[in-house]
C-alpha cells in the first residue's frame, strides 16, 4: 500500500478501491493502512480518498477529526488538487497501475 502512496503525483487523488484493485486487496484493508500510515505526510496518505469523491477523513495522532480534514484540505489544495466545495474534481483523479 505505502508503494502505491508514494507513487500518487503531487497534485493528483486516487480512492481506496482504486488501491486495492491495483494490489489484489479490499477497500477496508487499504483503508486500515492508509490510517495507520507513521511516516505521513511523507507517504501521501492525504492523497486517499473515498470512492465519492469526498476529502474523507485525515487522521493525525491515529485518531481522524475535524482537524484532520481540515489539514486534509490545505494539504490537497496547496498541492493543487480541483476542489468544489467538499469535493474533490475528476481532473484531479489519479488510478494506479495494476
Amino acid at each position: 500500500v505505502y508503494q502505491v502512496l508514494q507513487s500518487i503525483p503531487t497534485g493528483k487523488v486516487t480512492t481506496y478501491g482504486s488501491i486495492a484493485k491495483a494490489i489484489g486487496s479490499g477497500p477496508r484493508a487499504v483503508g486500515a493502512a492508509v490510517a495507520s500510515n507513521p511516516y505521513s505526510p511523507f507517504i501521501p496518505c492525504h492523497r486517499v480518498i473515498p470512492a465519492d469523491m469526498s476529502i474523507g477523513n485525515y487522521s493525525m495522532n491515529g485518531k481522524p477529526s475535524i482537524e484532520g480534514c481540515e489539514v486534509k484540505r490545505e494539504l490537497l489544495e496547496r498541492e493543487g488538487v480541483v476542489l468544489h466545495g467538499d469535493k474533490i474534481d475528476a481532473s484531479s483523479l489519479w488510478k494506479p497501475k495494476a
